[in-house]
């Protein structure tokens, strides 16, 4: 069953290399190589494909989250800040935003943004259970 296999995201981009500048050079991730459909990154235990599409950006849904643990994601937030990421808002039941970020309770919080493309990345941490 595809329940044993591992699921691997894929944002689709317009332009390959302006892509590699921001997911290496503003996000920090590091490619695991070049693969014939594009170029793939590991993030945590897992991977994900950044690939030249037509249709790039068309997907206004949030495309990746990453999770980060609770006491990292202040310094992740300020990491993204000091990059020149600029955070998504939005109208939504039971969130509160304070300076781009929204909160659900008292330990979970997201961040929303683009990458050049358009495609909607998130960092979001939640209390552990």
């Amino acid at each position: 069953m595809l329940t044993d296999f591992d699921a691997i995201p894929t944002l689709a981009v317009k332009d390959l290399q302006r892509a590699r500048d921001f997911y290496e050079g503003v996000l920090g991730f590091s490619p695991q190589g070049d693969v014939p459909e594009g170029v793939l990154y590991k993030a945590g235990s897992g991977y994900f494909l950044v690939y030249p599409s037509a249709y790039a950006g068309t997907n206004r849904a949030t495309a990746m989250s990453v999770q980060v643990p609770v006491a990292s994601f202040d310094t992740e937030v300020l990491g993204l800040r000091q990059q020149g990421v600029t955070f998504q808002t939005f109208e939504m039941d039971g969130i509160t935003w304070a300076d781009g970020v929204a909160s659900f309770g008292p330990d979970s919080r997201s961040v929303w943004f683009e990458d050049p493309d358009g495609n909607i990345l998130n960092v979001e941490c939640a209390v552990a259970g």
